[in-house]
C-alpha cells in the first residue's frame, strides 16, 4: 500500500514538473526542486524523455548535483555526464563516497573518466584509482573508507571525549574498527557496547576479537550473501596482510541485490541492466538489436530443420498444423528449470557437489512431465484427427523433447558459468534453440518413418 501511495506521489510530481517546464515556468521548477531529496530528483531524471532531463538538469543547484548523480542508474548518469565539462564533474564528484565514485568512473569512456581524473586534485584522485584498481564486482570496489579506527590500549572515557570532540560520525557507523600500529585489524566494538561500557576500562577489555572481516577481492555477490545470512549492518575489509582498509555498509549491499535482480530481469531479454527507458531511439536500437540478430540466427536453424521435411510436410499438411506443438512445450518446461537453477546458483544453493543430482532430478521431472503431457496430447489428437498413429508419433517427440529440455534447462546454467558466459543473458537463447530443433526432428522425422 504505502509503495503505491510513493508511486502514485512520484508520478504527480513528474506531471506538475512536466506541465512547469512545458509552460516555461523556470523559476517555479527551480524552487521546486530545491525542496525535493535528491533520491526524488534522480526519479524524475530517469522518468523524463532526454530534452526535458537536459533542462530538468539545468535547473538543479549546482552544489545537489554530486548527490543527485549518486542516486542515477549509470546510463542515465554517464549520459549526463558526457554534457558537462571535467571542471563541472569534478566539482560534483568531489564529496563522493569512494564507492560512488569508483562506480561513476568505471561507467564512463575512458577519455572522458581520464579527464575527470587530471582534473582532481592528488588526494581524491589517489582515492579514486586506488579503488579502480581493485577491480569492479568486488568488496574493494564497492567499500567506503570512511571508517574510524581506535587503539586497543586506549581507554572508554578517552574514546567518547573524542568523538564528542569530533561530532559527526560516518554515515552508518555501527561498529568502530581496532587496528595495530601498522592499521592491521585485530578487533571490532559495537557502538552500543562502546558507549554502554564502563569508562574507565580499555578498548582491549570490550574489543570483539573474533569479528568476521570481507577479503578486498572477494565478489560482491559473495558479499551480499553473508551479509543476508548473518544479518551484518557492516563489515570491514581488509587486504592480504589483513589491514583495514575500508568497510562495507548494509545500503551498498542492498545496491548490489537490486542491481543483481535487475540483472537477472533484463538479461532474459538481452537487455543491459542499466538500460536507460528514455534512451534516443537510435541508442535503443542499436542495443535491441545484437540480440534480436542472435534469436533471428537460431530461427533459422529451426526453420533449417524443418526444411529437411518438406516433403513430409507437404505430403500431410496436418503436420504442419501441429509442429508447433512440441517445440512450444518444450521450451516452456525447459525455461521452467532453467530459470530455477540459475536462481539457485544465484543464492548460492548449487555447487559441484550437488550438481549431478540437480540435473538427475530435473531429468526424471522431464521424463514425468513427459509422461503425462505425451499421454493427453496423443488422446486428443487421436481424437480430433481420428488417427491413433498420428497421436503416437506427437506422445513420443513429446516425450523425447520434454526430457531434453529438462537435462539443457538443468545442464547449460552450470556450463555456461564454468565458461564465464552470464547464463541468464544468453540460456534462454540456446535453450530454445535445443527445444525447437530437437522437437521439430523428433516429430517430423518420426512422422516420416511412420506414416509417410
Amino acid at each position: 500500500m504505502a509503495e503505491a501511495v510513493e508511486t502514485k506521489y512520484a508520478q504527480s510530481q513528474l506531471q506538475a514538473i512536466s506541465e512547469s517546464l512545458a509552460s516555461g515556468m523556470f523559476v517555479h521548477v527551480r524552487k521546486r526542486l530545491l525542496s525535493m531529496p535528491a533520491c526524488d530528483i534522480a526519479l524524475l531524471l530517469e522518468s523524463s524523455p532526454s530534452k526535458s532531463r537536459t533542462e530538468l538538469w539545468q535547473l538543479i543547484d549546482a552544489d545537489f548535483h554530486g548527490d543527485v548523480l549518486e542516486e542515477l542508474s549509470e546510463d542515465v548518469r554517464n549520459g549526463i555526464i558526457r554534457q558537462m565539462v571535467p571542471e563541472k564533474v569534478v566539482d560534483a564528484l568531489e564529496d563522493m563516497d569512494t564507492d560512488d565514485l569508483a562506480e561513476t568512473l568505471s561507467g564512463l569512456p575512458v577519455s572522458v573518466s581520464q579527464d575527470v581524473l587530471q582534473s582532481m586534485d592528488e588526494q581524491d584522485r589517489q582515492r579514486a584509482e586506488k579503488a579502480l584498481s581493485y577491480g569492479e564486482d568486488t568488496a574493494g570496489f564497492i567499500m567506503n573508507t570512511d571508517t574510524i579506527t581506535l587503539r586497543s590500549d586506549v581507554s572508554v572515557d578517552v574514546i567518547l571525549r573524542y568523538l564528542r570532540l569530533k561530532g559527526d560520525l560516518p554515515s552508518g557507523t555501527d561498529t568502530f574498527y581496532v587496528v595495530s600500529r601498522n592499521d592491521r585489524l585485530i578487533g571490532t566494538v559495537p557502538v552500543t557496547k562502546l558507549i554502554t561500557a564502563n569508562p574507565e576500562v580499555t578498548v582491549e577489555e570490550i574489543m570483539d576479537e573474533e569479528a568476521e572481516a570481507i577479503p578486498v577481492d572477494m565478489s560482491d555477490s559473495e558479499v551480499a550473501k553473508l551479509f543476508e545470512r548473518y544479518d551484518w549492518l557492516s563489515a570491514p575489509v581488509v587486504d592480504e596482510n589483513e589491514h583495514l582498509v575500508g568497510r562495507i555498509t548494509i545500503d551498498d549491499v542492498v545496491d548490489i541485490i537490486r542491481e543483481d535482480a535487475e540483472h537477472s530481469m533484463m538479461s532474459m531479454a538481452g537487455l543491459d541492466d542499466e538500460e536507460d527507458t528514455f534512451a534516443p531511439v537510435v541508442k535503443s536500437t542499436q542495443r535491441r538489436s545484437i540480440w534480436l540478430g542472435v534469436n533471428l540466427v537460431t530461427a533459422l536453424m529451426a526453420a533449417a530443420v524443418s526444411d529437411l521435411f518438406e516433403a513430409t510436410l507437404s505430403q500431410m499438411a496436418v503436420l504442419a498444423i501441429l509442429n508447433t506443438i512440441v517445440p512450444s512445450m518444450g521450451g516452456v518446461a525447459g525455461n521452467q528449470t532453467l530459470t530455477l537453477v540459475i536462481r539457485g546458483m544465484a543464492l548460492g544453493h548449487v555447487s559441484q557437489s550437488n550438481s549431478r543430482w540437480l540435473v538427475s532430478k530435473e531429468l526424471a521431472i522431464g521424463f514425468f512431465n513427459g509422461l503425462i503431457w505425451a499421454t493427453l496430447i496423443a488422446s486428443v489428437i487421436a481424437l480430433w484427427k481420428q488417427d491413433f498413429m498420428l497421436g503416437a508419433v506427437i506422445a513420443f517427440a513429446m516425450m523425447i523433447n520434454m526430457i531434453a529440455a529438462g537435462l539443457a534447462g538443468a545442464t547449460l546454467p552450470i556450463i555456461m558459468k564454468k565458461m564465464k558466459i552470464d547464463p541468464a543473458l544468453a540460456g534462454s537463447v540456446i535453450l530454445t534453440t535445443i527445444t525447437d530443433v530437437v522437437g521439430i526432428f523428433a516429430f517430423l522425422g518420426t512422422a516420416t518413418l511412420l506414416l509417410i
